[in-house]
């Protein structure tokens, strides 16, 4: 299942292009040659005797690297293609284009060989909120290279177009004239370099190193997979899905210019090539068991980041974790508050969660008294900032009312908050997860506090805060008569009663009385959350319910794993695996990279998971989706010097082999096979 774009990348860098291998950007539509935030090409088209290229077949090699075999006039049942060309594309140190035009003829043929190039120099908050450019652009043609440029004051971005074969330049491009032997072919291997100011490599000049070869990416690939867990296993999909995860996290890490800090996941391709602390912070709880450096980098970058003054444009607080992190031009003229901006509730308390996981996986105790002031500094916040109303829960408002998120939870789209009857909530908005995020904070907190930090005062009274945290929100949050949790409480206090798939989050922090967890889990396996393929993000029958709408109806891979990670902590077993099972299947329908969301349409409807429009592909928290699912299966968890496995597998899963799991313990494995049928 295709949506039409082939993408490649390395880090925050990468090219999104039509199947010809063509990029013709819209000011809307997010094609194009990316690096830090702003688009360095908005068109690259191929054509031949003045004919744009039609597409025979596509080969991505792999995420950094694909092939393209185009011709000028489609065959017919009485029209031989007498030319044909290929396009082998790379991302890497610079976009390279390897064009090969091939004559196919017994004579020879001349052609005109055309490549139109422009460059909008789009900073990506320009694409999705079209906005009139405030510098000035040139063009120049310099030393057998096309340099197309952007200037405003200090902020330069400029695009270098070279070619080892000399062609005709001017500003819109590159010109062959060539007459190619019979049955003979015409090479050029073309590049495009993206510059900052001064005419250096951007890459280089903000991450400090240049960018890697298509060799070193094919090594560093290579030494990663061979470094992750080995799966053997019965499903061929799963397979797929694992090793496709694996090579996606690779290709999403990038530096974030913090002195010191590398190879943390950037959120999605193409809206998200930043850090996020949410998604980081998700994405490297999957990863523990597999790749454990992610959660290492992202616990320093998010530390070295946490808010420490008053600041409402940017909404940072003392003790605040980050939200998003931009680098392009409006972000660099405040035109947007995103360097950095801390528009989110819940990733202070999760780095904490973060860290406590982090320790319990890797033994790594002085990492964990390093970040202990930011560790307790994000505790703080909770109490101190995050209760705005003053009654112990975590409530959001945005400071910024000028372009902050009203919504500041994960679910950030502005109408993802509602009742049963599609009533938006009013602000501040405590949403049901929030609170289960800050309990389970408050419990590893005070493990942290406890066996690392000396303090058991302080353990104590995190402790005494969860307990209570925990009796007031199953009082104030259960709904009687729909027996399930509100999706929030709104500024009047009221129970914000819609059933949505945020309980399943409270599952895995651990708030649910034990005796309500079985309604709950009834609830997310119930037909109007649950559709076959996955948990919707809001149940059929709500008044804002939209299958392909962005929080209202969709499905969100992410989600679905910790939900059943979640449903197996209180042991639910089978329902756990009929979450895995429906995932990995629809996995199959996207060559095993799993999208940000798809459809909520019922399984018996469509038959197949229907595409989201504008889905991040790949995206971090996506692609661990089945490393937490295997996990979840498995029954991998760290207890002190162990690592305990209670395997639950679905029959459609047959026997899965996780070999070689690296952690405080050695290297050990895990073995599941399919449970029986329930009779």
């Amino acid at each position: 299942m295709s949506d039409g774009l082939i993408r490649l990348l390395d880090g925050n860098t990468f090219v999104v292009s039509e199947e010809t291998g063509d990029i013709d950007a819209s000011p809307t539509f997010p094609t194009g040659f990316f690096s830090f935030d702003t688009r360095f090409l908005s068109k690259w088209i191929l054509s031949i005797n003045d004919q744009r290229v039609n597409v025979l077949t596509i080969e991505e090699v792999e995420y950094f690297e694909s092939r393209f075999v185009v011709v000028p006039t489609l065959p017919t049942s009485h029209l031989d293609v007498n030319v044909s060309a290929i396009r082998e594309r790379c991302i890497g140190a610079s976009f390279t284009e390897r064009l090969t035009v091939i004559n196919h003829e017994p004579e020879p043929v001349d052609l005109r060989i055309r490549i139109d190039v422009e460059s909008d120099f789009a900073d990506l908050f320009e694409i999705k909120d079209v906005r009139n450019k405030k510098g000035t652009y040139y063009t120049r043609m310099e030393g057998g290279c096309l340099l197309l440029g952007y200037q405003r004051e200090r902020f330069r971005r400029e695009t270098l177009v070279s070619s080892t074969v000399p062609g005709r330049i001017d500003e819109r491009g590159l010109t062959y004239h060539v007459r190619i032997g019979p049955r003979g072919q015409w090479i050029t291997d073309l590049h495009v370099r993206a510059l900052g100011l001064g005419g250096r490599d951007l890459r280089e000049s903000l991450e400090g190193r240049p960018g890697r070869t298509k060799e070193q990416i094919r090594q560093d690939l290579d030494a990663w997979l061979a470094a992750a867990p080995r799966l053997t296993c019965d499903s061929p999909t799963l397979a797929m899905a694992y090793r496709r995860s694996l090579a996606d996290l690779h290709a999403l890490r990038f530096s974030p210019l913090t002195a010191g800090v590398h190879a943390v996941p950037a959120a999605g391709l193409p809206w998200f090539m930043a850090i996020f602390g949410r998604d980081s912070i998700f994405a490297s709880i999957q990863a523990l068991p597999f790749a454990s450096d992610f959660a290492a980098t992202t616990l320093r970058m998010l530390a070295l980041r946490q808010g420490a003054i008053l600041d409402d444009f940017r909404e940072e607080e003392p003790g605040k974790i980050l939200h998003e992190m931009r680098y392009g031009e409006t972000a660099g003229f405040e035109e947007q508050p995103h360097l950095p901006y801390y528009g989110s509730a819940d990733s202070t308390p999760l780095y904490v969660i973060l860290l406590d996981e982090y320790e319990r996986w890797t033994g790594d105790a002085a990492a964990v008294r390093l970040f202990e002031r930011s560790a307790r500094a994000a505790l703080d916040w909770i109490d101190e900032y995050g209760d705005i109303m003053g009654d112990g829960y975590v409530w959001y408002q945005r400071r910024n009312e000028r372009n902050g998120l009203e919504n500041q939870c994960w679910k950030d789209s502005w109408d993802s908050i509602s009742f049963r009857d599609g009533r938006l909530a009013s602000l501040p908005r405590a949403t049901c997860e929030l609170q289960g995020y800050a309990y389970d904070a408050k419990i590893r907190g005070a493990r942290l506090a406890r066996e690392f930090w000396n303090d058991p005062a302080y353990a104590d009274r995190l402790e005494r805060e969860a307990a209570e945290l925990k009796q007031r929100f199953n009082r104030d949050f259960w709904i009687s008569d729909g027996e399930y949790y509100a999706l929030a409480l709104d500024g009047d206090g009221r129970q914000v009663d819609a059933l949505s798939s945020n309980i399943g989050h409270l599952l895995w922090s651990g708030i649910v009385e034990e005796s309500r967890a079985g309604k709950i889990a009834e609830h997310l396996l119930g037909p109007r959350l649950y559709s076959g393929w996955g948990i919707r993000t809001l149940a059929t029958g709500e008044g804002r319910y939209n299958p392909i709408g962005y929080h209202v109806g969709t499905v969100w891979p992410f989600e679905n794993a910790f939900i059943a990670w979640g449903l197996r902590r209180y042991g639910f077993d089978q329902e756990a695996g009929r979450i895995a099972e429906g995932i990995i299947e629809a996995a199959e329908y996207f060559d095993g990279r799993l999208p940000e969301a798809f459809g909520g349409y019922d399984r018996t409807l469509t038959r197949y998971p229907v595409l989201y429009p504008t889905a991040c592909s790949p995206q971090a928290w996506s692609s661990g989706t089945p490393l937490l699912l295997l996990r979840t299966m498995l029954g991998m968890e760290p207890r002190g010097e162990h690592l305990v496995t209670r395997p639950a597998v679905p029959a459609s899963m047959g026997r899965i082999e996780l070999l070689h799991i690296p952690g405080r313990w050695g290297r050990v494995s895990a073995f599941g096979r399919a449970r029986p049928e329930r009779r």
